[in-house]
This record gives C-alpha cells, sequence and structure tokens, in this order.
C-alpha cells in the first residue's frame, strides 16, 4: 500500500472512494447481519487508512466519510425507535503517540494544558444498546442501528435479568442508559455444546451469539441465551445527576445495572499506557472478549464543551489492541465492476481463519498495489484483518512461490463489456469506460438505488434486480416503478408467488412519495453518498430548486456554479462530479422519466430550527478569549449555522473577536450583521465563561 505521504490528489480521492465503499459493506455484515466478514483489526485498519488520508488532504474529505458514519440501518424485522440523543462511534487509537494526539487535541480545542483524568473502560466486544426510564421504570430499549434509529428490542431485553425494570433510588424523571450486551466466553462455550447436541446451528463467536439472542422475533428464545449486560453511559436526561464520568459509573451501580469492575480512573498518559499494558497482558484470562479499552475525559463539563466531530465524540477514544494476521494461499484474482465503472481487484483465498473470522477474500486496493507487492496467483500471502468488508493483503511469502508463477497483468478491457478500461493520469482506478452501456454499471447503480439509504424498497435485493434485469424488464430506475404492472408476471416466476409478488408492489408503491436527500443518493452520482445528499437536500430545500440549480451550475462562470462551489462540505471535487452528471443527456433524461413518477418531498427542517442562527451563513474572524475557534464552530453548526471562512454578500453574520482584520472590514462594506464574542455566546445560549 502506497505510504499516504506518497499520494497524489487523486490518487487520495480514488482511495478515499473505495474505502468509503468498502467500510460501508462491512458495517452492513456487522450490524445487520451479525456475520461479520473480518475482525475488529483488520475493520479499524481500514478506518484507520481512511483517517490518515483525510488528515493529509483535508480538501478531499467525503461528507459521507466512513468517519462521520455510524453503525447501519436497522433490521426491518423489528419496529424503529429513535434515539433521543444518537449513539455515535469512537475514533480508534493504536498506539501510545495515538493517545498523546489525542490528548493533545482535547487540549487544542478547550485551550488547555496539563493533566487531563480519564476513565478507562475495557471495551467489551457485543452489541450496543440504548436503554429509556421514565420515573426510574424501564419503557424501552433499541440497539444503536445507524446511530440515529436501532431495532426496537424491548420485550427482549425484559428477559435480561441484568437490564433492571425499575431503577434502585432517585434518579431523573427521563434517561437513556448505554451499555453492551454480550456473552461470557463460558456461556458461549455451554451454548454450543446445548447447540450441537440439538442439532443446531453452531455460532462463530460469542458477539455472534449474544446479537443473534438479543436479535430474535420471539422473546422465548433470547431468554433461554445467557446474556450479561455491563451499562457504561448516558444519553438524554432531562437533569444532570453528577459532574464527572466516574462518579456516574458509581450512580449505574447504585441504580441496580452491573458495570465493568475492571473500570479505573487514570490521572495521565502514563497511567493511560500502564494500564493499556496491564489490561493487554490479563485480555487473555477475562472471562469475555474484549478488543480494546476504551478513555473517556472524567469532566462532564468538558465532554459538554468538547462535543462531536462527524461520527465521534472528541472526549473519547478506543486504545484497540494489535491485528492478527495469517497466511494462506491465494487462489485467483477477480476483477469486479462497480456502478461508477471502477475496476476492483479482490484476491480469491484458501479458506483460513484470522482471530475467529474465516476469511476466503481479500482487498488488493488497486493495480499499483499488486505491482509494489508482486502478487500473484499461487502465492502464499500474508493476511490482516484490516478492513471492512475483506481483509488486507500485507506481504507476499516469496521463498513459497511456485516456480510457474507469472506476474499479474491489469485488464485494459473491461471484464463485462469489453469497454477500454482507462486509468486518467494521476489517479489509482481504472475504469470501464463503457458507462450506461456496461451492463454490470447499470445492474449495480439499480442496485445502489433501492438500497437501504436511498429508495429501501423491501423484495428488492441484488438477486431480484438482476432477475429482472435479465428479463428485460429493467433499464432504468424508472422501470422499477413500472413492476407493480408485470405482478401477475413476477407471480409465476421461480421462487416467487401470488403473495411475494403483491407485497414486492405494495412496497414499490409506498415508495413514490421518497424524500429529496433519498432521490439524489440513490441516483450513484460518484462521491455523492448519504450525508452529501443530506447537506444538497438542506441547502436547496426542494427537488424543483435543486434541479434549477443543477442545471444552471453547468454553466461555466454562472452563480449557480458558484453558490454550488460555497455549500459547506462540497468541496470542488464533489461539485465537479455533479456538474459532470447533469452535463450528460442520459442522465437528465433517466432523471426526467424519474420524476414524473415520484412525489419528491422537501427536505427535512433541521433539528435545531428553532435556534437563531439555523439555516444562516455565519463566519468567524479575529482572536476569541472565551472559547476556542474549533469550539465556536462545533456550536453554531450544532445550532444548524453553516460556517464558512470566507465574507460574501450572502454571509447573515460575523462573529468579532480581538484584533479582527479584513473579514470585518469587508462585513462593515457590504452591511452584514457583526457581534461581539459576547454577543455571540448570548445568542448562541453558552454560559458566561468561568474567571
Amino acid at each position: 500500500m502506497k505510504p499516504v505521504e506518497d499520494l497524489t490528489d487523486a490518487e487520495a480521492a480514488a482511495e478515499l472512494e473505495r474505502l468509503a465503499a468498502e467500510i460501508a459493506h462491512h458495517d452492513r455484515a456487522y450490524y445487520e447481519q451479525d456475520a461479520p466478514e473480518i475482525d475488529d483489526a483488520a475493520y479499524d485498519a481500514l478506518r484507520r487508512r481512511n483517517l490518515d488520508i483525510e488528515a493529509r488532504f483535508p480538501a478531499l474529505v467525503r461528507a459521507d466519510s466512513p468517519s462521520k458514519r455510524v453503525g447501519a440501518a436497522p433490521d426491518t424485522g423489528f419496529s424503529k425507535l429513535r434515539h433521543r440523543v444518537p449513539m455515535l462511534s469512537l475514533d480508534n487509537a493504536f498506539a501510545t503517540e495515538d493517545f498523546a494526539d489525542f490528548v493533545a487535541r482535547a487540549h487544542r480545542f478547550l485551550g488547555t494544558s496539563g493533566d487531563l483524568p480519564v476513565v478507562a473502560e475495557p471495551k467489551i466486544d457485543g452489541l450496543s444498546i440504548n436503554l429509556t426510564y421514565e420515573n426510574g421504570v424501564f419503557v424501552h430499549g433499541a440497539t444503536r442501528g445507524d446511530g440515529t434509529e436501532g431495532e426496537d428490542v424491548t420485550a427482549n431485553l425484559r428477559t435480561m435479568k441484568s437490564v433492571p425494570e425499575r431503577l434502585s433510588g432517585a434518579s431523573p424523571a427521563l434517561i437513556e442508559i448505554r451499555g453492551e450486551v454480550f456473552m461470557t466466553k463460558a456461556d458461549f462455550l455451554a451454548l454450543n455444546e446445548r447447540q450441537a447436541a440439538a442439532g443446531e446451528k453452531i455460532f462463530a463467536n460469542p458477539r455472534n451469539a449474544a446479537a443473534g439472542g438479543l436479535r430474535q422475533l420471539d422473546p422465548r428464545i433470547t431468554a433461554a441465551r445467557p446474556l450479561s449486560l455491563f451499562a457504561y453511559a448516558q444519553g438524554e436526561a432531562n437533569e444532570q445527576v453528577v459532574g464527572t464520568h466516574w462518579a456516574f459509573l458509581g450512580c449505574l451501580k447504585d441504580w441496580g445495572f452491573d458495570v465493568n469492575p475492571l473500570s479505573r480512573l487514570v490521572r495521565d498518559e502514563a497511567a493511560a499506557e500502564a494500564f493499556q499494558a496491564e489490561i493487554g497482558l490479563a485480555r487473555s484470562g477475562l472471562d469475555y472478549d474484549i478488543d480494546g479499552v476504551v478513555y473517556k475525559i472524567d469532566d462532564l463539563s468538558l465532554q459538554r464543551r468538547l462535543g462531536f466531530v462527524g461520527r465521534a465524540p472528541r472526549w473519547a477514544i478506543a486504545w484497540k489492541f494489535p491485528a492478527e494476521q495469517a497466511t494462506t494461499v491465494l487462489r485467483d484474482i477477480r476483477i469486479q465492476v462497480g456502478r461508477t465503472g471502477a475496476l476492483t481487484p479482490v484476491a480469491e483465498l484458501e479458506p483460513v481463519n484470522v482471530g475467529g473470522v474465516l476469511v476466503s477474500r481479500a482487498t488488493l486496493h488497486n493495480e499499483d498495489e499488486i505491482a509494489r507487492k508482486d502478487v500473484r496467483v499461487g502465492d502464499t500471502v500474508v493476511l490482516q484483518r484490516a478492513g471492512d468488508v475483506i481483509p488486507q493483503i500485507v506481504s507476499v511469502v516469496t521463498e513459497r512461490r511456485p516456480a510457474d508463477a507469472v506476474s499479474y497483468v491489469y485488464p485494459a478491457l473491461c471484464p463485462v463489456c469489453g469497454s477500454h478500461a482507462v486509468r486518467p493520469p494521476g489517479e489509482v482506478v481504472r475504469r470501464c469506460t463503457g458507462g450506461l452501456t456496461c451492463p454490470e454499471q447499470r445492474v449495480e447503480r439499480l442496485i445502489h438505488f433501492v438500497s437501504r439509504a436511498a429508495f429501501d424498497i423491501d423484495g428488492l435485493g441484488e438477486k431480484s434486480i438482476r432477475e429482472f434485469y435479465e428479463a428485460g424488464w429493467l433499464h432504468g430506475p424508472a422501470d422499477l416503478f413500472e413492476l407493480p404492472a408485470r405482478e401477475a408476471e413476477i407471480a409465476k416466476r421461480e421462487g416467487w408467488g401470488r403473495l411475494s409478488a403483491r407485497n414486492l408492489s405494495r412496497a414499490i408503491e409506498a415508495k413514490r412519495r421518497i424524500p429529496l436527500d433519498r432521490v439524489i443518493y440513490a441516483l450513484g452520482i460518484r462521491r455523492i453518498g448519504e450525508a452529501n445528499a443530506k447537506l444538497l437536500a438542506r441547502h436547496y430545500g426542494s427537488y424543483a430548486v435543486w434541479r434549477k440549480g443543477m442545471a444552471d451550475a453547468t454553466i461555466i462562470g454562472s452563480e449557480a456554479r458558484s453558490t454550488l462551489g460555497e455549500i459547506l462540505g462540497i468541496g470542488p471535487a464533489i461539485a465537479e462530479e455533479l456538474v459532470d452528471f447533469f452535463y450528460e443527456p442520459r442522465n437528465v433524461a433517466t432523471l426526467d422519466e424519474l420524476a414524473a413518477k415520484l412525489t419528491v418531498e422537501d427536505a427535512a427542517i433541521p433539528a435545531a430550527a428553532d435556534s437563531p442562527v439555523a439555516g444562516k451563513i455565519v463566519v468567524f474572524t479575529g482572536t476569541l478569549e472565551t472559547m476556542t475557534r474549533p469550539e465556536a464552530k462545533a456550536r453554531a453548526e450544532a445550532l444548524g449555522a453553516k460556517v464558512t471562512d470566507s465574507v460574501s454578500k450572502k454571509t447573515d453574520l460575523v462573529v468579532v473577536g480581538a484584533d479582527a482584520g479584513s473579514k470585518a472590514r469587508k462585513a462593515a462594506e457590504l452591511g452584514v450583521t457583526t457581534v461581539t464574542e459576547a454577543e455571540w455566546r448570548e445568542l448562541a445560549g453558552m454560559p458566561p465563561p468561568t474567571a
């Protein structure tokens, strides 16, 4: 793999696109299917590579980056519950210097220095849960899901002895308790013995057994599974209970929850490093699986100030244990064609167990990576769990290379349609030039169109899409809405029936009304993920305004193109992809055909829409004396404002700090409203600074 510092802008953009797709695939396998294809270390390595590239190329950060995303959408077998406070994920550390960087970043954000006490909690490998209590009584519980809403597993949670039906002692009238459902190693082994004796499924590891046990539609099955819970955090609460996280863990125990007994309050970085080493040595002897230690800044007031960035809190980090490796034989190299035409090489392997996960595929990234490592069919290779969907080939054991092994020649033609596969100068990805004439690209786009974050049509998975495409019924997205007219024909096909065909028709008809952001995402425009689609939908508001804005943006020098580039989070590369999409007449025709069959709902109003700065463009200038610039920006964005770095006639508010210069002068020239730092604090609902 090419070092991050050696990547060109084009190479970095291409790799970020690939990583986003891989990580999304593995999130679905892990969170939705309870069937991870790689272990945590491999997954963490993918995320770390993504973060490293983003750190070096901040202008290329995708709004749908894995660093801004959590988990996967909830399973459709359960009703959904929305979390009052999102359940986000954690950034990772893998070495002492990573943890030191975490502490340094917190100090920079807060403008502080010195020791920063943190609470260390072993990171349980289980299923995250959110429990809601009202007046001390358990009312419902949900899985993390996509971080915003999860599966309603209340009935199943009531079967667990470690989930109190009523909190002991005084507690807030409303509080969300977060925890991890897991299965001990001893209980896992006993469960598998019972499963084997009954001739039933054997579980691969305790995490899968716990997740599968909790996500049963029949609570009686859950009751028969030996599940445990460690509580470790708070979500929403109508009152503050204590001032530190360490004290809050004590409250959890008083209320009747189990808290990991190995948790510890550590005073500085040296103590954290010592604790990490201590737990690493004790790990194999524990009766439950852990994959690292979570460190949380103890002071809750500092946690609130630090807030979140993307999908993770600034006040916590997961320090992971090292990755595991294994060796196996590479049997073949297969080329996959994606919806944007990217040709991605995948290694087909002799199946091997890597850290408890049976691996049969691995990523080869791109042709440069194959050449750099000189990977050949027949080679013995070293694997590392370093990705979400498939692990990574670290190196080749050349001394075991077969005498007849030859260097791999990357295809110059698309393996599906035969079109030229072109690699633009400076890029690492070779792409099929067939576009919509390439059958695989057409099919992949249709599969993406009906995916869960897009139109989410029940009954239309990859298998059904390919079946109907081969039958000649599907050519573009609009054709999907003609399928109900073929209900009788579908019912007669193998594997279908009257009921399943009818259900499919109903599912399709139900999606004729759909939010704007889902439509934008479903189109499969390169670099437009869920987050970018929401940004665009929020900015333009309605389908008509967005459609006109995109059409006008194809005109060089137009105000619409300038506006597109100024949207916070939409950089020049993303804007270029949007313009390119609307330059293509076939894409415009496809969109027009689709729009004629839909009612596209306007963008949802942001949660902070009632704040005085919601939807306004805000600029900070000068030196802020009571807060750092990152803290001020984070607060503005949390209130629904759009923060930019330049003042224009579209700017609504400029916050002027000490020694402000050209931006303050330009605001005055343009008649833009300005406020002092103290006035901003009041406007943003921030308490007066402490002395």
